[in-house]
């Protein structure tokens, strides 16, 4: 692992000795285990090798250059080598990740994406993470490897990615929003906190974060959803928290973004 040109906190030294072997291993992917406390941070990194970080309990709030990404249980982040992140444990968190050499890691996305983990991958990756780092690539293991990359080349791509801008006065309102995004002012009403004008913020938008701020806003709230329905919270104290006013456009808004309802993640 290498930070980006800045030395290692305590905690990414650590972070850095934790995964040294499954970086350098000559195997098309490797297995890292490692529960984390709530509140965990591991300062700015990078990895030498793609990775899917997946958690089997808690959230990952993991932040990027571009974006800020939600990844609750059922979901997994897939990050190409390179990637300057942060992983923020909110909760509990039992880190269950593979790291994936060069020619392995074509089957992913192109860029940072949170996927969807479908049954048999879950059961794929807790069995990955079983095997001996220099497992045989001739026996069981290798065949488990192979379906492993076919099962991630298929695995959707979900909307739980918040594109950051870089603008000083769009990041005040993004920041506020994330820490509260339940606020309903309208860029009208940001502007003087900004110090911008509406038509300047309309215009950072865009240029900025790829889409409007009214669609922005409804995937962070949406994003910010699915992680307190992971955590146990009920639909409606979910869409409550996040600033929907009606139970029904939440769930029709969750439905459209992630293809079922908050109630099938409830629980």
């Amino acid at each position: 692992m290498e930070t980006s040109g800045q030395s290692l906190s305590p905690i990414s030294q650590l972070s850095s000795r934790l995964t040294v072997a499954q970086e350098a291993v000559d195997r098309p992917l490797a297995a890292f285990s490692h529960d984390y406390r709530p509140g965990h941070d591991t300062g700015r990194h990078r990895h030498a090798r793609a990775q899917l970080l997946y958690a089997t309990a808690g959230v990952m709030r993991i932040a990027t250059g571009s974006a800020g990404w939600i990844v609750p249980p059922g979901r997994a982040l897939w990050m190409p080598a390179g990637e300057v992140h942060a992983v923020r444990a909110d909760g509990r968190v039992a880190m269950r990740a593979l790291f994936f050499r060069a020619d392995a890691a074509r089957v992913g996305p192109v860029t940072t994406a949170v996927l969807a983990i479908a049954p048999l991958l879950h059961e794929l990756v807790l069995a990955a993470c079983a095997l001996p780092l220099e497992w045989d690539p001739a026996g069981r293991a290798g065949h488990l490897a192979a379906l492993i990359l076919e099962e991630l080349a298929a695995a959707p791509v979900l909307p739980l990615g918040v594109p950051e801008g870089r603008d000083p006065r769009l990041r005040r309102i993004t920041a506020a929003l994330r820490a509260h995004p339940a606020d309903a002012r309208g860029l009208e009403a940001w502007a003087g906190d900004a110090g911008a004008s509406v038509r300047t913020l309309t215009r950072l938008f865009r240029a900025e974060t790829g889409m409007g701020f009214a669609a922005w806003r409804q995937q962070l709230r949406l994003a910010e959803a699915a992680a307190l329905l992971a955590a146990g919270a009920s639909p409606a104290r979910a869409a409550a928290r996040v600033g929907y006013a009606s139970a029904s456009a939440f769930g029709a808004a969750f439905r459209a973004a992630f293809g079922h309802t908050p109630g099938a993640v409830h629980g």
